[in-house]
């Protein structure tokens, strides 16, 4: 492989040094900064996902929580677990595991959410905020890849950005925002999806290609420009739970960056979510 790893558990270790300065300088001031996980359900990714969030809390010095429901529980559970959340003066952040068990609406569970303890940036006001270019928790995976690439030193301003996918949590709010005139960004970006016929016709424009639809190997080698940085947010299970990328590895051969099979995305997004659960409970601190 000729391309540079875009190393997700490496940024992961440097925010969390990071955090760690941050919650001991609240911790001096009698504030310990609190994240809560709702999920439903026992599904194995998602209860794998949800514990080493909380493993993470651990490390860098932040208080956690969680409810944990069955997946046999009503949408009404769900929303008292969530109020449980946003009245904990303890909790300065929390998220709802994604997606919820057949019969649940994922829609009326992030409603609930009061928007200033939003963890995930995904509430519609923080998602509007995010439009506006205002300050607002910011969806974590899209802020994860963002940072990731800064904290490599891969240029977005001026940029071709070329994402696959438009899915809510991803595509949408990471097109929003890289195009915005802010540091690590400013790009010109390209959505493409399944009503694009032909993928490939834009990925090999692609300064930055970021897939994120789930879909094994849907980016081949030949669909990539020579140098360009690839970001692989979608993933999919193979035979034996085998993790298989939306990007092929053997796109490294022809790309300057891509990331890892694992240790890729999936750390930014954990660095986030402690991102925004810190700063939220600087804010409510009064923190500069």
């Amino acid at each position: 492989m000729t391309a540079s790893l875009l190393d997700g558990n490496a940024f992961l270790n440097h925010v969390k040094a990071d955090l760690h300065a941050r919650t001991l300088a609240l911790g001096e001031r009698g504030i310990t900064p609190g994240l809560a996980t709702v999920l439903v359900g026992e599904d194995l990714n998602s209860a794998a996902y949800v514990r080493m969030k909380h493993e993470d809390c651990a490390e860098i010095g932040i208080n956690s929580f969680r409810e944990d429901l069955p997946a046999t529980s009503s949408q009404a559970d769900v929303i008292a677990a969530i109020n449980r959340c946003n009245v904990n003066p303890e909790i300065d952040g929390f998220i709802v595991q994604l997606p919820l068990p057949n019969g649940l609406d994922d829609e009326a569970a992030l409603m609930a959410i009061d928007p200033s303890k939003d963890a995930d940036g995904l509430h519609p006001v923080n998602l509007g905020r995010l439009v506006m270019g205002s300050n607002a928790p910011i969806p974590c995976t899209p802020a994860g890849i963002q940072a990731l690439l800064a904290f490599n030193g891969v240029e977005i301003e001026g940029k071709h950005v070329v994402i696959i996918g438009r899915g809510l949590t991803i595509g949408r709010p990471l097109a929003n925002l890289l195009a915005l005139k802010r540091a690590h960004a400013n790009a010109a970006v390209t959505v493409i999806h399944t009503g694009v016929p032909d993928l490939s016709y834009y990925t090999r424009q692609a300064d930055i290609l970021i897939s994120a639809v789930g879909s094994p190997s849907v980016v081949t080698p030949e669909m990539v420009k020579p140098g360009a940085a690839l970001v692989s947010a979608g993933i999919s299970f193979g035979e034996g739970r085998r993790l298989i990328p939306d990007i092929d590895e053997a796109c490294g051969e022809v790309a300057g960056w891509i990331t890892p099979r694992i240790g890729g995305v999936g750390p930014t997004t954990r660095a986030m979510l402690l991102s925004n659960a810190v700063a939220a409970a600087e804010r409510s601190a009064g923190a500069p």
